[in-house]
């Protein structure tokens, strides 16, 4: 429970803080339905996130102590205060062309005016978020080197694609084409760019990344700032971002209040770090051998659901439970294939 620590302290002060403003516009009454509300949005937020924080344990093993601190650090305060409150800002201010604090004002004063602005422009976030996770999910995939196979013969054979340059771009511009038909002719350059957006940051952070390997051999700091990870720090900032906005979307369904939606998805956040922090310390992905397949997985269909999400409507209960689903299988497999190992080096 030590990984969890720090979360729990800052669930009590998120919901604390979530019971002040309750009572400070409608009494106790308000202050109980706030508190609510936030360990509601906290919990829909690990749902949706949970394959999150098994994909970022993949990458945050092979770092060293320091530039895991440092990701665990500031990346939750990117993650709360960036991705959870300002990144939704900026997207208002940008489509009302108006100022932050004025959008702010208007998040506190007519949540519901916020709302609607930010779910206006719900197609265009879809299309940027959804061709970067599908883009996380195909270089995953089709990978030749990939060892280990969670669908045996077929994922060796889809693995086996990764020999043609570039195959998962082609992949993604060709579904972010097909997701247009989903969308109105006034929105499709719009949806198109935002999709395209996408796909370059990931290419960029995807180059970054390959940059500071090649500077392995060349001393020291290379290599320290390659063991940093500035690449894959950039990855999963980008990657929290895709993930978090889906999250910040769906709080709306559940209340307009903006502290409150804030409160709720940190209270999230945290343990998507603490449950990060835990499996790069108890190793459970060496032990568990099938879960980065299971979370990579979730995050392919959770892309699609993002792109589908442009024309239907796709309840967040739905979009958690099917992650869920993908880690439990993966988990399930991975303990089969854990017994069939031990079996087998008692037979030999």
């Amino acid at each position: 429970m030590k990984h969890f620590r720090v979360s729990f302290i800052v669930t009590a002060l998120c919901l604390a803080a979530a019971g002040w403003w309750g009572y400070s516009h409608t009494g106790w009454a308000g202050a109980l339905t706030a508190i609510g509300v936030a360990a509601i949005l906290g919990v829909m937020e690990v749902s949706l996130s949970f394959d999150n924080a098994v994909v970022n344990a993949s990458v945050l093993k092979t770092w060293d102590a320091f530039w895991q601190k440092l990701f665990l650090g500031v990346g939750i305060i990117i993650a709360v205060f960036g991705m959870r409150l300002l990144f939704p800002l900026v997207i208002v201010a940008m489509a009302a062309d108006l100022g932050l604090m004025d959008v702010w004002h208007l998040a506190l004063n007519d949540p519901k005016q916020y709302s609607a602005h930010l779910t206006a422009h719900h197609a265009e976030v879809a299309a940027f978020g959804g061709m970067f996770l599908l883009l996380v999910f195909l270089n995953f995939l089709l990978d030749e080197t990939k060892e280990m196979h969670w669908l045996g013969h077929v994922e060796e054979k889809l693995g086996s694609l990764g020999k043609v340059s570039s195959i998962s771009v082609m992949i993604a511009i060709g579904a972010l084409m097909g997701s247009l038909s989903l969308v109105g002719e006034a929105q499709k350059m719009v949806v198109l760019i935002s999709g395209l957006w996408g796909i370059l940051i990931y290419v960029g952070v995807d180059a970054i990344s390959s940059l500071l390997e090649k500077e392995e051999g060349e001393g020291n700091v290379g290599e320290m700032v390659k063991r940093g990870g500035i690449g894959a720090f950039l990855y999963l900032e980008v990657l929290d971002a895709s993930f978090s906005f889906d999250g910040v979307i769906g709080a709306f369904a559940i209340t307009t209040d903006v502290v409150i939606i804030m409160l709720g998805l940190a209270i999230g956040a945290m343990f998507v770090r603490s449950l990060t922090v835990y499996l790069v310390k108890q190793g459970t992905l060496d032990e568990f051998v099938y879960l980065e397949h299971g979370a990579h997985y979730a995050i392919g269909i959770l892309a699609l659901i993002m792109l589908g999400s442009m024309k239907y409507h796709i309840p967040e209960v739905f979009t958690g439970l099917v992650g869920v689903a993908f880690i439990v299988a993966s988990l399930w497999s991975s303990v089969r294939h854990k017994k069939e190992m031990k079996q087998l080096e008692v037979a030999a």
